[in-house]
């Protein structure tokens, strides 16, 4: 584990868990795809004239040709697919029920890297970690979620979106050890929008939505998607795949906080039981604490 892999997981789950806050309120406005449109139109215009500004013109052009098309293609996996998953589900549940179902991630990360990249795949107390923390979500959540079928709906459509963020994940590490974390992300963000732009336009909303939906939608690409995913590719390249996905087990918590904070949401023992076993899963998880080893004790000379 890196020197830096404690901030960085700490500045994603504070600005992914307000993310989930952005996406309920945004929702009441904008159709899923719509909202992710422009999500995807501010983040990815912030990350090229970033990119733009570090690397000049010239050099830019040159990382995007050497990136080739899997860089655009990760954008579909590991943003337009997940994004607008968690937005359609969001519309049927509740956000902190959304961060629960999005903590699957890790689970789906080690089960594809059994297959994919096996130097991620985990073991013994990180495994441990894993499963404690998979605990904790169950503990968190409680009971199903409301809604009816359409509950049920949206909190799959968020697992299926961890799938493709876990697939995401481990496609991007791989990615990021051959260019910069920053020509991963504005090639990504580009990527998505492409692709989502026939769908976002066809679902625009009829009339101008008010400005808490709209300054949800720009607080959820300037902070929820440019600064973060800056944040991200240079988590996975000093770190990996397995460690990244664990930001997802800290989700719930940063969600639920900023329900009690800003919400007014009640906050209840099981939802502090599961915090308790979540941090400590990633604790183990990410390998942050280990157990000592016990030594073998030598036989006594004869």
């Amino acid at each position: 584990m890196s020197r830096t892999y404690v901030p960085y997981i700490a500045a994603l789950a504070l600005l992914w868990g307000a993310s989930y806050m952005f996406i309920k309120v945004a929702v009441r406005g904008y159709e899923p795809a719509a909202m992710i449109m422009f999500r995807l139109i501010i983040a990815a215009a912030l990350l090229l004239a970033f990119f733009l500004a570090q690397r000049g013109a010239g050099r830019a052009v040159a990382d995007f040709r050497a990136l080739g098309w899997q860089g655009f293609a990760l954008g579909v996996v590991n943003g337009a697919i997940p994004f607008t998953l968690i937005a359609w589900g969001e519309k049927h549940i509740d956000s902190g029920v959304a961060a629960i179902a999005n903590a699957t991630v890790p689970i789906f990360v080690v089960l594809l890297a059994l297959r994919w990249r096996p130097s991620e795949a985990v073991r013994g107390a990180r495994l441990g970690g894993i499963l404690l923390g998979l605990v904790g979500v169950g503990v968190l959540a409680g009971v199903h979620p409301s809604g009816g079928w359409w509950g049920v709906a949206g909190t799959l459509a968020v697992v299926v979106a961890s799938v493709s963020y876990a697939v995401g994940s481990l496609w991007g590490q791989r990615l990021v050890a051959r260019t910069s974390g920053l020509t991963l992300a504005a090639t990504s963000m580009i990527g998505g929008l492409v692709v989502l732009i026939p769908l976002g336009l066809w679902q625009l909303p009829s009339h101008v939505p008010g400005w808490k939906e709209s300054g949800s939608v720009v607080a959820l690409a300037v902070i929820g998607t440019a600064l973060a995913q800056i944040i991200l590719y240079r988590v996975l390249r000093s770190d990996g795949a397995a460690r990244v996905s664990l930001v997802t087990y800290l989700l719930p918590m940063t969600a639920l906080i900023y329900g009690v904070l800003l919400l007014g949401e009640p906050l209840t023992w099981q939802e502090l039981a599961g915090m308790t076993l979540i941090l400590g899963g990633v604790a183990l998880g990410s390998g942050a604490v280990k157990f000592p080893r016990r030594e073998p004790v030598a036989a006594p000379s004869p």
